[in-house]
């Protein structure tokens, strides 16, 4: 089931009025990563002014969500001796059906299920469980009978999957959030999902479909005696299946069932197969083979049917696999969402509007886009893409900007010049305005690294952007930067001591200096654009910064990444780095799990415990964050470092697929055992060859975007790699609403000539029958026959139209190295474990990494 953008606070306020101080506290199962740490900040902030106790539960992977099913989600069933209750997911488990991972699901003897656990999925990554959202009906059903009498089960309160203001929760079931996705984009999967739901079963026999070209030519062929043996079989064929159906008409009415076929294992999370879920068996028409009156028009043949129905199933399968396939994708951030349920119970602060703030801007850092974990050209993301990175996204950060507005309005003691003048500054914030100065205030943000608690050379220097754009990994590239501050006037001396103590005037004429020298090295985004509205209302691009008194002013995104290093690195000391540090659990079906001993997994479940919490406290803590900075600049420095090296001794290998390289020495080789850590290595990596790439004319490969990058990491403890895979973005992922109509109106008129086409062709033929004077039967079922392969190859020309131009307008190059690692598992020997949320992210033992990687370059990786 899945709860529509409109209704998002209908269910908090249900357990509002249900919560009593008996009640089980809300489990919250929450992923180690920025945008669901801050959600998860959010939503215990509503629970506290509620009085609604609650557990948190930090989740690393599958094989955590797998444990904590077991242990803390199967005993809250009524079945199981529990109370029942609320399960939240924040960041977990969207793309896997979640009743099989949590151990929700029902039995063979129709045992299990929910029961009393309602469980709420917020997730931006995408493609949807359909499971989830079109599924997960609650334990309590009414009944009802459809058109023929059938008896059908639909849940109280729910209309194909979507929650309706009727809804009560309490019986159990999962709920999935909809951030505008599911009721914009997945109509034509609801309908395929429900009519699959809605087939009878008929036994697909693998000869239905396929035959029908050589029926068609039999058909035509009339006395042609090859024929003979192949009508034969299928008559056998049908009166076998009319004394089965003989048999069962004095059974009980078959009940519709949901279907259930997506049920991955928390080591190898997989998509549904919905052709070995839906195995259906035929009802042909008591009155097949009575002969039919003289005026009454011809019945068609059950051979015919049976046809028309296979195809329908397979268009409709088709459909959901199509969508699987496409690859992964982000969507609105969950603290957004979050934040959204605030607003709607009237709830809405400083505090969680910063903390939505926060999570946001964390999506920049993890490459997450509409086209997946992947690179994308920002400079054109506004004006070309309609996804989250465009157009969607502009108008969240719009509604953030104007948050900050309402939420923060200008003080009484100040003047009409200083509000005036403070709206039209140009100057970057660094300070608090007073001692109690705890607002949230816009600035032109520019895309440097920890600018205030830096030098403005080193801000630039670990700038990924910068470091792309000017090639800083080389010495020319170095020089280019020094020659840049020599054109805005800086000074070496000026430039390397803290910015907090720079010359006021260069501070506060920085952002004009570095407008005026961007074009010049092709450096546009680098500061947001000047306003163009009277006034400054129009802030398009700015940041966010924050002052609490003269303790801290730190922007949001020095937030992210702070709390990003405290989750991927912990709170070590700088340079203290040890090789175990880092590390996942040892898998269990992993050959050295038997060897590890219970001991170090206990040791690495509380580290990662430790570094949650740590971060969770900090979000809101000033003097916690301060304390971090140097953490954050150290994993930097590490990244600066290794990419510098991977770069200059030309490590990168070009495969059919994508580039690949190897992190297997160096001084931070168990920083990037970490996921978090090793994708933005891969980022930063991605973002310097596809500026190479776009400066080197002469390239024989000319990609759009830059290619794909696999980056791989060892870690010798363990005796495996950490793989990452990173879509080379690029390309337009949106069209625009008026080409969307034009190729709507076309598709209709092709297939208005498509059917005109058809009549003509089936009334000439129908008068050539007549002047022979054939048989009206024969005719029947051949017009039938003919008309049902022409109308198929119609809808499905118009459905691949449709998909293509899905897949092409919304999502060209959408990172799927999450399917093509499991179609390597499935085809090979490999030794691989799919454990992370992130599923282009895996580990492969040592021994198996060329066979697994000469495999990998032979799929499609980005759709």
């Amino acid at each position: 089931m899945y709860l529509p953008r409109n209704l998002v606070s209908h269910l908090y306020l249900q357990l509002l009025k249900s919560h009593h101080p008996l009640s089980p506290p809300v489990l919250i199962l929450v992923a180690l990563e920025p945008d669901a740490l801050c959600a998860c900040r959010i939503l215990t902030s509503l629970l506290k002014r509620d009085y609604i106790s609650h557990k948190i539960h930090p989740v690393g992977g599958y094989a955590h969500l797998t444990r904590a099913g077991e242990e803390l989600v199967k005993p809250m069933r009524l079945r199981d001796g529990g109370s029942g209750g609320v399960v939240v997911c924040l960041g977990v488990g969207g793309l896997v059906d979640l009743e099989a991972i949590l151990g929700l699901e029902v039995d063979e003897e129709g045992n299990g299920g929910c029961d009393g656990v309602d469980v709420w999925v917020m997730d931006a990554r995408r493609p949807w469980n359909l499971s989830n959202i079109f599924g997960g009906a609650a334990a309590v059903l009414q009944n009802t009978q459809d058109q023929d009498g059938v008896l059908a089960k639909e849940p109280i309160g729910v209309d194909k999957g979507e929650v309706q203001r009727t809804f009560r929760q309490g019986k159990g079931g999962i709920i999935v959030f909809d951030d505008g996705d599911i009721q914009e984009e997945l109509t034509r999967q609801r309908d395929a999902w429900f009519a699959l739901e809605d087939m009878p079963e008929i036994e697909d026999v693998g000869e239905d479909v396929e035959s029908d070209s050589e029926d068609e030519e039999e058909a035509g062929a009339g006395s042609d005696g090859s024929s003979v043996l192949k009508r034969k079989s299928w008559s056998d064929r049908e009166e076998d299946e009319e004394g089965d159906e003989e048999e069962k008409e004095n059974e009980r009415p078959r009940q519709r069932r949901r279907s259930n076929s997506s049920t991955p294992i928390p080591s190898s999370p997989s998509f549904p197969d919905y052709r070995s879920s839906h195995i259906l068996q035929s009802t042909p028409p008591s009155n097949q083979l009575s002969s039919p009156a003289k005026q009454a028009p011809p019945q068609p043949s059950a051979k015919s049917l049976r046809r028309k129905f296979l195809k329908l199933r397979q268009k409709h399968e088709e459909t959901i696999r199509t969508y699987y396939a496409m690859g992964t994708s982000y969507s609105e951030p969950i603290s957004s969402l979050m934040y959204s349920l605030a607003s709607e119970l009237g709830r809405d602060d400083n505090d969680l509007l910063w903390l939505s703030i926060i999570g946001v801007s964390s999506t920049d850092l993890y490459g997450r886009t509409s086209t997946g974990v992947s690179l994308t050209d920002h400079d054109h993301a506004a004006t070309t893409f309609t996804g989250w990175i465009g157009t969607r996204g502009s108008r969240i950060r719009q509604m953030l900007r104007d948050e900050v507005r309402r939420l923060n309005p200008p003080e009484l003691t100040e003047t009409g010049h200083e509000v005036t003048r403070g709206m039209a500054t140009d100057a970057i914030p660094t300070h608090a305005r007073s001692p109690t100065d705890s607002s949230i205030r816009l600035s032109p943000e520019p895309r440097f690294l920890l600018l205030r608690h830096w030098s403005l050379y080193d801000s630039m220097l670990h700038s990924p952007y910068l470091s792309a754009k000017l090639h800083l990994w080389s010495d020319a590239g170095r020089k280019r930067l020094a020659k840049l501050l020599a054109k805005m006037g800086v000074s070496l001396v000026q430039c390397k001591q803290s910015y907090t103590h720079m010359d006021m005037d260069l501070k506060k004429d920085l952002r004009q200096k570095l407008l005026t020298v961007a074009p010049m090295y092709a450096l546009d985004g680098l500061v947001p654009p000047p306003s163009s509205s009277h006034g400054g209302h129009d802030k398009e691009g700015w940041g966010f910064v924050r002052c609490w008194g003269w303790k801290a002013c730190l922007s949001a995104a020095d937030v992210a990444v702070i709390i990003g290093a405290m989750l991927e690195v912990g709170t070590h000391v700088p340079g203290t780095f040890q090789s175990g540090n880092g590390q996942l659990p040892t898998p269990r079906h992993s050959p050295s799990a038997s060897n590890a001993s219970s001991a170090e997994e206990v040791t690495a479940t509380e580290e990662a415990l430790e570094r949650f919490y740590s971060a969770y406290d900090a979000l809101l803590a000033p003097t916690a964050l301060m304390h971090n900075i140097p953490l954050a600049q150290s994993l930097h420095r590490a990244i600066l470092r290794t990419g510098t090296s991977l770069l200059q001794k030309r490590q990168l290998r070009n495969l059919r697929a994508f580039r690949m390289a190897l992190v297997k020495e160096g001084p931070d080789v168990a920083l990037f055992t970490n996921p978090g850590a090793l994708m933005k290595l891969a980022l930063w990596v991605g973002e310097a060859v596809k500026e190479v790439d776009k400066d080197d004319r002469k390239s024989k490969k000319k990609t759009r975007g830059g290619m794909p990058l696999v980056l791989g990491c060892i870690n010798d403890a363990r005796g495996v790699y950490v793989v990452a895979g990173l879509g080379g973005g690029g390309g337009a992922v949106g069209k625009s609403k008026e080409e969307r109509q034009q190729k709507e109106k076309k598709r209709k008129e092709k297939e208005q000539l498509r059917t005109q086409k058809r009549e003509e062709k089936q009334a000439a033929k129908r008068q050539a029958r007549v002047n022979n004077g054939e048989d009206e039967e024969d005719e029947e079922e051949e017009i039938e026959t003919e008309d049902e392969s022409e109308a198929s190859s119609g809808s499905d020309a118009s459905d691949d139209e449709s998909d293509n131009e899905e897949t092409s307008g919304r999502a060209l190059s959408r990172n799927r190295f999450g399917n093509a690692f499991q179609e390597v598992v499935e085809e090979t020997s490999a030794r691989v474990r799919l454990d992370s949320f992130e599923h282009c992210v895996v580990e492969v033992k040592k021994e198996d990494l060329s066979g697994f990687l000469e495999s990998l370059s032979m799929k499609a990786v980005v759709g």
